[in-house]
């Protein structure tokens, strides 16, 4: 799995400790790629160079016919992008981005991660910021990692300004090439031309990216989205998925609605997190009811609100993707959907006076 963030690498380290508590001493917004694979005993861990072997970017070049000088220099991104996509091809699974909450170390993080990737069959690729509290506790370690988190946000613009950017340009070359062949097949004929070109495209791409932002994660996104300049708001993900947001539901029509997708945006509430609960009590009267902890005021334009807090076996969860979903086959199912891009919503019970579904029983 590969894996972009933003923390500063600790050289002296090994495994996941190489991934630092605090930013990257060169910015906030200086980004690393990491190659993590899981073993039976902990998890083996490289950083990439930055610089990509002019002889592997050749490779890359050639094997997706990308509109790419292979004498130019080129980037560990490509090798990380291409590589994604070969796997999502080749096991004919959906690709996953997901974003973290509050007090994550690594090794909270790719634990969710390949979690995520085992139970609901995805390519995960996971964005980390320094969620460590910065060595405190409490409330200070809460602040602690807000501060990252809103810090964070120009790191999260660059990682997903990049994923737009090869999406389009490994895909670029087959998209020619399938638009030739539906002229060629229905040259007189627009409407025939089109639907072809469509189902030929649909054949050979058939992973959609979806986006999982979990707790702070969200106040991340939130601070990437309300960036006048912000180029990681475009059209990437099928779906998006906000899950138990720790930010405020005041106000959040306000950024969730400028959601760039190309089919659902959902958001999952549990009265009874203990996680919001706490992070509500944290910093005292400053701090609004959270977006995930509350269904009063759920009127986005755009989203579909998922009311997780009678669902069997969420309980206080803060995570019901998790554990709860391991036990609960009807919120597995929801959250397999949502994570590859369907319309998860469908097979949910709505509840029209207080404009959220539910998991049936």
């Amino acid at each position: 799995m590969f894996v972009i963030t933003n923390r500063r690498v600790v050289d002296s380290a090994t495994g996941l400790d190489q991934f630092g508590k605090t930013p990257n001493e060169n910015g906030n917004n200086e980004l690393r790629l990491v190659q993590v694979t899981k073993r039976k005993k902990g998890y083996s861990v490289k950083f990439l160079d930055d610089q990509l072997d002019k002889g592997e970017a050749r490779a890359l070049i050639e094997e997706f016919e990308l509109a790419l000088d292979p004498d130019e220099t080129h980037y560990a991104s490509l090798k990380v992008a291409c590589e994604t996509v070969r796997r999502a091809r080749d096991k004919k699974r959906h690709i996953l981005i997901f974003v973290h909450g509050y007090n994550n170390d690594m090794r909270d993080v790719m634990k969710a991660a390949f979690d995520l990737e085992e139970r609901y069959e995805v390519e995960v690729l996971p964005f980390s910021w320094p969620a460590n509290g910065g060595g405190v506790g409490g409330k200070l370690s809460y602040l602690d990692d807000k501060r990252d988190a809103r810090a964070s946000a120009g790191a999260l613009e660059r990682s997903l300004k990049k994923v737009h950017e090869y999406l389009m340009l490994i895909s670029e070359s087959s998209r020619n090439a399938l638009r030739a062949k539906a002229a060629a097949k229905f040259p007189e004929n627009a409407e025939r031309r089109d639907a072809l070109y469509a189902e030929l495209l649909r054949k050979d791409c058939p992973f959609t990216i979806n986006g999982l932002f979990h707790s702070m994660g969200n106040y991340l996104y939130k601070q990437m989205l309300k960036s006048t300049i912000s180029e990681g708001n475009q059209l990437i993900f099928d779906n998006v998925v906000l899950c138990q947001a720790d930010t405020n539901n005041a106000g959040h029509p306000n950024w969730v609605d400028t959601i760039s997708h190309n089919r659902r945006v959902f958001i999952t509430i549990n009265e009874n997190d203990f996680a919001l609960r706490l992070s509500r009590i944290k910093p005292g009267d400053a701090q609004r009811a959270r977006l995930g902890h509350y269904i009063k005021r759920l009127d986005s334009r755009i989203a579909h609100y998922i009311n997780l807090t009678d669902a069997s076996w969420v309980q206080e969860s803060h995570s019901p993707f998790g554990e709860p979903a391991k036990k609960n086959q009807k919120l597995r199912e929801f959250f397999r959907a949502a994570f590859t891009g369907q319309p998860a919503e469908l097979p949910l019970r709505f509840r029209s006076e207080g404009n959220w579904y539910e998991i049936p029983r």
